[in-house]
């Protein structure tokens, strides 16, 4: 499964009620009924990221369908492109409006409303840490989230709220596995723990950031990647 499927799943297992949006309403409907097999509540929308209207509106129905709202996750992401010379500027805007602005447009929706002492995940990527994709408007954007996290923790803790980055590294996802179809030596890359990740392994280190047990932990990059961003 996606790392976003995981970390939905997880956090059911976990006792959290889940809400979902996703512009695929199938996938959305396999993750909620996947996390409602844990005996929770659980409920999907379909919406757009890239549409600026739709994030304030994904916020105020998860409000509503939960009854409130403590704990967030951000987790989209899209690359488009392939080196400067092969970027358009259409290319460019198209993703920072998928991975950055709907980060933004959310959490400014959803900080206000949510609960006192809650926590807000944002999934990054090593490619935000490091070069190595080759492509421009993911590296980029990713690397902008972690700016956007910190103002966002800042303001977050006037409430008593967290807010943290998740940074995955390579992990062995349907997306993971397209990205290595197009680039092959993504698969030859050395990890220092020998393996790619799992998306439950990302989801684990997601829930952590969510719950009390992270309660003294805001304004921070959590990077689960094998070591890869510090130990290559």
């Amino acid at each position: 499964m996606g790392n976003g499927r995981a970390i939905a799943v997880a956090g059911a297992r976990h006792g959290a009620a889940v809400a979902v949006t996703d512009i695929d309403g199938d996938a959305a409907q396999v993750t909620v009924d996947m996390a409602g097999e844990a005996g929770v509540a659980s409920y999907a929308l379909v919406s757009d990221a890239a549409d600026p209207d739709a994030c304030e509106t994904a916020v105020a129905w998860a409000v509503d369908v939960l009854g409130g709202l403590d704990a967030l996750v951000l987790n989209v992401g899209i690359g488009v492109g392939i080196g400067l010379q092969g970027t358009s500027l259409s290319d460019w805007d198209t993703v920072f409006d998928v991975n950055l602005r709907s980060n933004f447009l959310t959490l400014r929706a959803a900080l206000p409303l949510m609960s006192e002492g809650s926590s807000t995940v944002l999934i990054s990527s090593i490619a935000g840490l490091r070069p190595g994709s080759g492509i421009p408007t993911y590296d980029a954007s990713k690397a902008a989230q972690l700016g956007l996290m910190r103002q966002a923790a800042r303001e977050a803790a006037q409430q008593g709220g967290r807010v943290n980055v998740v940074a995955p590294g390579l992990i062995d996802t349907p997306l993971g596995r397209l990205a290595t179809a197009g680039r092959p030596s993504r698969g030859k890359t050395r990890v220092p723990l020998g393996r790619q990740g799992t998306a439950l392994e990302v989801a684990d280190a997601v829930v952590f950031l969510l719950s009390d047990e992270a309660s003294y932990i805001t304004g921070q990059i959590l990077a689960v990647d094998g070591g890869l961003s510090t130990l290559t």
